[in-house]
């Protein structure tokens, strides 16, 4: 039996308009089976080993009530003991106290850095991808002289010419980090777009960013993350460079490389800590971000 005009336009506005609510539920149940499936123990130490970071910088506070600005003229280079765990500084100032205090900075560029790039590289890549083939080629070619320029010397030169706070280093470190992962979301939709389901999507009259949404970025889901946390890994150490040049979270507030940086210039005369926590804090972050990458990685290769 026929169906009629009516009918099928009634069935054809039914295919082509999601339900409410269907992508929240889609993305939530893909993130769901993602971890269930790729989880790792390497996943889960690199997982365990920045949350310690995280609680160590917020929640250290807390616990550990001592300004890090307060300064102490009579307790000046202290070895760690007692009273001060990780000694003082040239100032008498609680090197535990602005360890954590520089915690807090150094893990929010790393991580709100992470997702402004993220944000920039997703959208760059994906409208690239979804783009006509002329206008692909055209942002292609951009990329790839971005791509050409030195990050560090970019990175550099926004950071000498405007005020350094924490968002300031957050933008320029986001902005400047995302070239890399619009090329890899590029060609990761480019691959998926021909897949059957999502001609399929197409046929039935999805839209291209319904498309974009809902297939394509599930399906990317597992790279995005993995590639997320290496790009952490990489700010924080981006952080820390710009920090050796004078460039990084400005005094009297600290960072990570800040302090170490700060520590390089009077461990000359035999005061230890002040290199040896502020080195280890970012080892480990760094370490963190990548076993925890290199653990989804392992999984999502079938290792």
């Amino acid at each position: 039996m026929s169906s009629s005009p009516t009918d099928m336009n009634v069935n054809n506005s039914l295919v082509a308009r999601p339900i409410p609510g269907m992508f929240t539920r889609i993305w939530t149940d893909s993130l769901r089976h993602w971890v269930g499936q790729y989880s790792h123990p390497m996943t889960w130490t690199g997982l365990g080993l920045f949350v310690f970071l995280l609680l160590f910088s917020w929640v250290g506070p807390l616990l550990y009530p001592v300004s890090p600005l307060a300064i102490h003229a009579n307790h000046l280079l202290l070895a760690p003991s007692w009273q001060y765990p990780f000694g003082t500084d040239n100032l008498g100032r609680n090197m535990l106290a602005r360890m954590m205090d520089g915690g807090k900075a150094t893990l929010e560029v790393g991580l709100l850095g992470a997702v402004i790039a993220m944000f920039l590289g997703i959208l760059y890549g994906m409208v690239a991808a979804m783009s006509p083939r002329w206008l692909d080629k055209v942002l292609m070619r951009l990329l790839d002289a971005l791509l050409a320029l030195p990050g560090i010397v970019l990175m550099i030169f926004f950071a000498a010419i405007i005020p350094l706070n924490t968002l300031s280093l957050i933008l320029v470190l986001g902005c400047l980090s995302w070239p890399g992962l619009a090329r890899i979301v590029r060609n990761e939709a480019l691959a998926y777009k021909e897949r059957d389901y999502v001609l399929a999507a197409r046929q039935f009259g999805a839209s291209t960013l319904y498309i974009a949404r809902v297939h394509l970025l599930r399906s990317m889901l597992p790279i995005l993350i993995v590639n997320a946390t290496f790009m952490v890994a990489d700010l924080i150490l981006a952080l820390s460079g710009l920090s050796f040049l004078g460039l990084g979270i400005q005094p009297p507030h600290a960072s990570w490389g800040g302090l170490l940086n700060d520590g390089l210039q009077l461990v000359i005369i035999g005061p230890w800590w002040l290199i040896v926590f502020p080195g280890v804090a970012i080892f480990l972050a760094i370490v963190a971000m990548n076993v925890l990458g290199q653990g989804l990685l392992a999984r999502l290769e079938g290792r």
